[in-house]
């Protein structure tokens, strides 16, 4: 008797339709295939035509299905009818929750418009939301790069004029060695993974530098376990053996950067340490031909790097005589910070080696022919196959800033930065600082402020300071304790609006960004703030506005809450004016859009900007009879022009298509027709050199980047530093104040240098602590993912193995973590790829009970924890009667990683401490 097997259809349909958007879930903005059936997400996957991901999808943006239907998503607008923290609310409608916010911001707008303080998090439309809040007339506007990179960028753009991540990239066909600074894996997830194994079925070496080995360090060919906080002396000491062993690239260095202009080395001019210019302002140089004195870009000059030259009895040297001096100095020596590194002084010197022997030994050189912005004419492309990619972990220092400049200043002097082989920029970048505004603050009641928030300041005229020299700003941006602060200080918003320094606010107004939990230094004390009263028993902050499409721990702390949309729910535009999705072969964007309509109550956050900037007549937002100008945001994203031609989509405009020109009438819908992005690709010849290469410029202009060609000299040595030294040494009108004037002295250096200031360097807490982010999840909302919380659904603190010995632990023990601000206790493992010196843990995992609809004892609520209890906004005491920012002093960056803390076993206590209450959310319809 025959067997029946049952029928089995090994080809299941997966869906009726696929949408093809952008994914959300980090900040990749790979392109996806959204499946759909009978009208329901059922299954996402990468899209192979996109120029980002070309179909790769990392598990976040597979997960991306379990985001949209999460169980914690908000389903109306909330208004808070118990006691701040609470989680108690009422249900309204949308009509009323725009009158309550309208009623709350108008009488702001027309009287005091500071007293609205505007900060957005990771939403990736923050030119949009700061031209809604520079029409409001507020200056008090950032986004979450306070607290994240802007350490990274600001040092690259004043360097170079773009950075990692989203200003460029690796040449990952050509590079032959490639090193990590301080990567963790949740940025640029995808384009790395996809690069290194590139490079690595070259036979490419890796060379990863974190104190922690996992992710992209655990497969590099050699892991360099520095101590934190460090990374700068260990670059720095590079630099040092390459100057010495004469293996830097100094035709590059002439032609390309500042190292030849000559700088007034007369310690007793008022200009001392400034550039040589001429009657145009332009910087000088000595012809090598000719020895006459020259502007840096005359046609034909052969700038001369040992020039020195007199006039009126003081002599200018070049920028590279005082970079010799600085870095061959014996401080730098490998065998002076070898200690400090926690790397040998032969390794250092290993690596060094191996750094001029790719880069000169092996240099290659492409035959294509190219035309610099001198007029010369070059007949092929000399590469540098040395690359580095770098992040947060050596950005969330308070030497930050300095770090970053040295590793760009370590690609610079080894000719590899747009070069064959090396780092690349990706469009819209290049641009120099100087190509940038510079920040605004001058209020006008009833009126917009008199230009952009965030920007690049020049020297102590451009800080964002009132006529009697206090702070403009609430989070106290671009003043003397963070002169360039290029995207704000959102970590110090809460704080000082609770002390009311520099002044009190009425309102503040966050969307995305969960500040009475992850995203926060000190959590219990700005828990605090949110709920403290003053003596006439009204809250000292008196109105907090969020929006966010989940039920986070900042949820209970708003009096009002606009609920938002899924990713998946709304329009988006990821823009060439904002973070765009380019690589450094084209220039592309992309879209969002609604591939299915929510089935609550939800708006996107960006059309209800439109509408409440209607509410409140804001200039860009009505027409001119008072009407709304733009019915929601998509319509924003077709119509809007930020100068004549020039909107929030490049594609398909009127004209040549190209990027400049009228955007149509169905510019998003072209979009969602060709996957959701469109892209342009640079003209070989324009591939490489951009910043000097005349093609390019061309082209750069064509697209809209700029309106003509800037090319421009990489800065060695940073002239604007030096202008806010000149001041604290007692030159020009507006001076720093007295107690600021030391720091200012020797922390804002034109040349990199290297500092520590650490928590508790000296003192008892003498061991180092740090976070990052798994690959598998990116932000807070990504422990409310069933799929993800599988992965990652508890963070344990991993020790080394010489410290487990010593403090007599095991895995799965716990520990008393202390630090000067606080203390946690939390459950331990093992790990031996570690600095000997060093805990850390995945940040992020852990919940407050009772938020993001888990259980009150989900394991993220019991076994989970974050350190950011043990960081203070502020440093411990000095003895100098001040307390200090616990940030970078050049850009105001949050300090993370300068953490240290000491550690001892203890009991089980069954959960992580602290404990706070459980969030009880309700809502009354």
């Amino acid at each position: 008797m025959a067997l029946h097997q049952p029928k089995l259809d090994t080809s299941p349909r997966v869906s009726d339709e696929i949408r093809k958007t952008t994914c959300y879930m980090c900040a990749c903005r790979c392109g996806i295939n959204v499946h759909m059936k009978s009208g329901k997400v059922s299954y996402i996957e990468g899209n192979r035509d996109h120029p980002v991901n070309k179909g790769v999808l990392c598990a976040k943006g597979s997960a991306g299905i379990m985001q949209h239907t999460a169980p914690s998503r908000l389903r109306a607008p909330l208004k808070r009818v118990g006691p701040r923290g609470s989680g108690e609310f009422k249900e309204i409608s949308w009509d009323e929750a725009l009158e309550i916010a309208t009623e709350w911001m108008a009488p702001l707008r027309a009287d005091a418009p500071e007293k609205l303080a505007f900060f957005t998090g990771r939403d990736q439309s923050q030119s949009f939301t700061s031209f809604w809040a520079q029409n409001f007339g507020t200056p008090n506007y950032a986004a979450h790069g306070g607290f994240c990179s802007v350490n990274m960028a600001t040092a690259g753009i004043y360097t170079m004029g773009g950075a990692f991540w989203e200003f460029g990239q690796p040449d990952w066909d050509h590079t032959k060695l490639f090193m990590l600074f301080g990567v963790a894996e949740d940025h640029d997830s995808n384009p790395i993974k996809m690069g290194l194994g590139k490079i690595k079925a070259r036979g490419a070496k890796v060379i990863g530098v974190n104190p922690i080995r996992t992710g992209y360090n655990a497969i590099a060919d050699e892991w360099v376990g520095i101590t934190p906080g460090t990374d700068g002396l260990f670059i720095l000491s590079l630099i040092h053996v390459l100057m010495a062993a004469g293996k830097i690239d100094l035709d590059y260095l002439s032609r390309y950067t500042n190292a030849p202009v000559l700088l007034n080395s007369d310690p007793g001019s008022a200009e001392f340490g400034l550039f040589l210019r001429n009657e145009d302002g332009k910087p000088l140089v000595i012809d090598r031909m000719s020895k006459e004195l020259v502007p840096f870009d005359r046609p034909g000059v052969r700038p001369d790097l040992s020039a020195s030259y007199d006039q009126k009895d003081i002599t200018h040297r070049t920028v590279f005589h005082r970079m010799a001096e600085r870095y061959l100095s014996p401080e730098y020596a490998p065998e002076s910070v070898a200690d400090r590194c926690g790397i040998s002084a032969a390794r250092i010197r290993s690596i060094a080696a191996e750094l001029a022997r790719v880069a000169f030994d092996e240099a290659i050189e492409l035959d294509r022919e190219w035309t610099d912005f001198r007029g010369e004419n070059h007949r092929s492309m000399i590469g540098r196959p040395v690359s580095f990619h770098a992040m947060r972990g050596i950005s969330a220092h308070s030497n930050g800033f300095q770090t970053c400049r040295a590793l760009h200043v370590l690609q610079i002097i080894l000719g590899s930065v747009e070069t064959p082989g090396g780092f690349r920029f990706k469009p819209p970048y290049p641009k120099p600082a100087d190509a940038h505004p510079k920040p605004h603050c001058n209020v006008t009641p009833g009126g917009p402020l008199d230009g952009p928030h965030l920007g690049f300041v020049q020297g102590p005229d451009d800080l964002a300071l009132k006529p009697d020299g206090t702070p403009a700003r609430i989070d106290k941006a671009f003043t003397w304790e963070n002169p360039m602060s290029a995207h704000g200080l959102m970590h110090m918003v809460i704080s000082n609006a609770h002390a009311g320094d520099p002044y009190k606010i009425d309102t503040l107004f966050l969307y995305m960004a969960n500040m009475s939990w992850n995203s926060s230094m000190n959590t219990g004390g700005v828990m605090e703030m949110l709920t403290d009263k003053g003596e006439d028993g009204e809250y000292v902050i008196p109105r907090i506005i969020y929006s966010d499409a989940y039920s986070s721990e900042m949820v209970a702390y708003a009096d009002l809450i606009l609920p938002d949309t899924t990713y998946l729910e709304r329009h988006d535009c990821i823009s060439l004016l904002d973070r765009p999705i380019c690589e450094a072969d084209a220039a592309a964007d992309a879209i969002r859009w609604p591939v299915v309509e929510p089935d609550r109550d939800v708006r996107g956050f960006q059309s209800v900007l439109c509408d409440l900037g209607a509410r409140l007549g804001l200039p860009g937002f009505v027409d001119a009879d008072g009407s709304q100008k733009y019915a929601d945001y998509a319509d924003y994203i077709v119509s809007h022009e930020r100068r004549p031609g020039i909107g929030p989509l490049a594609g398909w405009r009127v004209g040549d298509g190209a990027g400049r020109g009228e955007a149509p009438p169905d510019q998003i819908d072209r979009y969602i027709e060709n996957g959701g992005f469109w892209i342009k690709h640079i003209p070989e010849e324009c591939a490489y050199y951009k910043p000097w290469n005349s093609a390019y410029q061309d082209w750069a202009v064509e697209t809209g980047f700029y309106d003509k060609p800037q090319p421009y000299l990489f800065q060695l040595y940073v002239e604007p530093l030096r202008r806010f030294q000149l001041a604290a040494e007692g030159h020009g009108d507006r001076q720093p104040p007295e107690a600021l004037r030391d720091r200012i002295k020797i922390k804002l250096d034109p040349l990199p240098i290297w500092y520590s200031d650490g928590e508790d360097a000296e003192g008892s807490f003498d061991i180092h602590a740090l976070t990052q982010r798994p690959m598998a999840m990116y932000h807070s909302w990504g422990s409310q993912n069933a799929w993800l919380r599988q992965l990652h659904g508890h963070n344990p603190l991993y020790v080394p193995s010489k410290l487990m010995r010593e403090k007599g632990l095991q895995d799965g023990d716990w520990a008393r973590v202390s630090s000067a601000h606080g203390e946690i206790i939390v459950p331990v493992m093992e790990m031996a790829a570690l600095n000997s010196n060093t805990v850390w843990t995945w940040n992020a995992i852990g919940k407050r009970k009772g938020a993001w609809a888990l259980d009150p004892d989900a394991p993220e609520a019991r076994k989970g924890f974050l350190l950011n209890h043990l960081i203070s906004e502020l440093l411990p005491p000095k003895g100098d009667g001040l307390r200090w920012s616990n940030s970078d002093p050049v850009t105001g960056q949050a300090a993370w990683f300068d953490l240290r803390v000491r550690i001892e076993k203890v009991p089980p206590p069954g959960q992580s401490q602290p404990v706070f209450p459980p969030i009880h959310y309700s809502a009354d319809q």
